[in-house]
């Protein structure tokens, strides 16, 4: 995969979750566990620009796997 569509995928995955608290706080723990960061940093772009980067990453082509197998099996045919 690509960056851009690294990126859109990982909008994609944000904009179904952005719609449930608990799941965005699991998602920033995961996160900033796999940054390696566990300090909080002054956002680099408000809430209602975040909010319109999903929407347009959820307008965009997207991809859904199964299982990891199916992933798997795409990414290697790339």
């Amino acid at each position: 995969m690509t960056t851009m569509q690294l990126n859109e995928e990982l909008f994609h995955q944000l904009a179904i979750i952005a719609k449930d608290e608990g799941l965005m706080r699991k998602a920033v723990k995961a996160l900033k566990r796999i940054a390696g960061k566990e300090t909080l940093e002054t956002p680099r772009m408000s809430r209602e620009e975040f909010f319109a980067r999903i929407e347009k990453a959820s307008q965009g082509e997207s991809r859904s796997f199964a299982d990891v197998n199916e992933l798997n099996n795409y990414v290697s045919s790339l």
